[in-house]
């Protein structure tokens, strides 16, 4: 039976050879798009991935390890990824678990995550071929969140030169000290030296000491240089090279004359930091496992340290696990807003808090326009601070909802470690070594999230570009609120 201009066998049931063919073809163009990033965003993702299946490799290599025979795939795949991210959780120790071979390795992909990886490879491009193509500008613009691509090449090269000065810097002093004050070698002191101020500037927190920097709480020399590193990484390289110009330009210039993104990092930190030292020095006072045995100075030195590294790195000079439920929320919030873009540091950062900080204000006053030091911040602005803020959250809260089902620890720990996870900051009550694999595999997921951000890892997950335009207007209605 047939009908008119129908094959009989579409009556069959048959399939349509044609839609098929047509299906076929349009998920090899899908999977040739994610094999072949074209994005800005799909660069950034693409090259982390790389980069860390290349460090889980080199982790593997028998030599890498003290222990005998090859590292555990997870232990060298979570320790790679922790690495590249700049993070710091560990599922071993890294001092007697990882040989100097392993140790050099973990120090390099500090190195280049930090640096951010589409960074390097442009400058290395640059260097080596003398070419500076459009997507690799592109690509760097993403990374270091940079404004024009004008300015790219001189923006790559005062990111590399200002890090490998901060980090020469601070490595002279601690090694000093290392073999002056604590009878290392040359040579041990040297190389423990570079490696925690590599780690202390790239925001890390991987330590050659089992106890992280406990046994140094004392001594002003290790410490103050390690949290200058940890502050000035932190801060992020848009507002260090601002500040510089206007040092080099006038010697001294007012608050008035910073950019807005400047003024909103530098306002935070005078305003969060010195609330989270009150609050956290006034619950661990009298606790025994972290400051109580303290001397009054060490108390004030140790508090410093923790409120500013919690910000973005994972050393401590305290046992973290030791904490007081109170204290770990209050570090939840610090992980969480992190620091300023553009650095080292992870978290939702400073401007993006400070952002929605000043929307709350708006709002309260009644004010459409939403400003902050005396300058206007822009809908699109706040759109995508508000969207950050929300993923973040949600990420955060999805993964803790997991990890607890998954490890069974309790809410306090479980949240912490997601939220140093996401926030790239490396603290730890030591719950990620005993994990299972599936909840350290769920970390590793949480820590590419946290330092790729929200945003980019979306962008780069779809695979074309969607006009958001629309053709047409759609009436407006306003719901009922709170």
């Amino acid at each position: 039976m047939f009908r008119s201009g129908v094959p009989a066998t579409a009556d069959l049931g048959e399939p349509d050879h044609g839609r098929v063919v047509s299906a076929l073809l349009g998920a090899r163009r899908r999977l040739s798009a994610f094999l072949r990033p074209s994005t800005p965003a799909q660069f950034v993702v693409s090259a982390f991935i790389v980069l860390v299946v290349v460090g889980t490799a080199s982790l593997m290599v028998p030599m890498a390890s003290a222990a005998p025979g090859a590292p555990r795939f997870i232990d060298a795949f979570f320790t790679a990824v922790s690495a590249v991210t700049v993070t710091g959780l560990t599922v071993v120790d890294t001092a007697t678990h990882w040989t100097t071979l392993g140790q050099a390795v973990i120090l390099l992909l500090v190195q280049i995550g930090g640096l951010g990886i589409m960074t390097s490879a442009s400058l290395l491009g640059l260097l080596t071929f003398r070419r500076f193509g459009l997507a690799s500008a592109i690509g760097a613009i993403a990374e270091t969140r940079n404004i024009g691509p004008g300015d790219v090449r001189s923006v790559l090269a005062n990111v590399v030169r200002t890090s490998l000065s901060i980090e020469a810097v601070v490595a002279l002093v601690v090694g000093l000290r290392l073999w002056l004050g604590y009878g290392a070698s040359p040579l041990q002191a040297t190389w423990q030296g570079i490696f925690h101020a590599v780690s202390a500037f790239n925001c890390a927190g991987f330590a050659l000491y089992s106890d992280s920097l406990v046994g140094f709480r004392g001594d002003a020399l290790i410490i103050a240089p390690l949290i200058a590193a940890v502050m000035l990484g932190g801060f992020g390289f848009p507002v260090l090279f601002e500040i510089a110009r206007n040092v080099r330009a006038t010697g001294h210039r007012k608050a008035r004359h910073w950019s807005l993104n400047t003024a909103l990092v530098i306002g935070s930190t005078v305003v969060i930091l010195p609330v989270a030292f009150a609050a956290l020095l006034s619950l661990e006072w009298s606790n025994a496992g972290t400051l109580g045995p303290l001397s009054f100075g060490e108390k004030l030195g140790s508090g410093v340290f923790e409120t500013m590294a919690s910000r973005s790195s994972g050393l401590a000079t305290v046992d973290v696990s030791q904490l007081r439920g109170s204290s770990l929320l209050v570090l939840d919030v610090l992980m969480f807003f992190g620091s300023g873009p553009g650095g080292t540091a992870g978290g939702i950062k400073l401007t993006t808090a400070a952002v929605l900080f000043f929307v709350i204000v708006a709002e309260a006053r009644g004010e459409e326009v939403i400003t902050a030091f005396r300058r206007r911040i822009p809908m699109a602005v706040v759109t995508l601070a508000v969207s950050i803020g929300l993923l973040a959250t949600g990420m955060v809260v999805l993964a803790t909802l997991a990890l607890t089902v998954i490890g069974g620890a309790s809410l306090d720990r479980t949240l912490f470690e997601v939220v140093s996870a996401f926030s790239t900051t490396g603290l730890s009550t030591n719950l990620s070594a005993e994990l299972p694999v599936a909840g350290q595999l769920l970390l590793c997921l949480v820590m590419l999230t946290g330092r790729l951000g929200p945003i980019t890892v979306a962008t780069a997950l779809s695979l074309r570009r969607r006009k958001s335009k629309r053709l047409y207007g759609l009436p407006s209605e306003r719901p009922i609120i709170g």
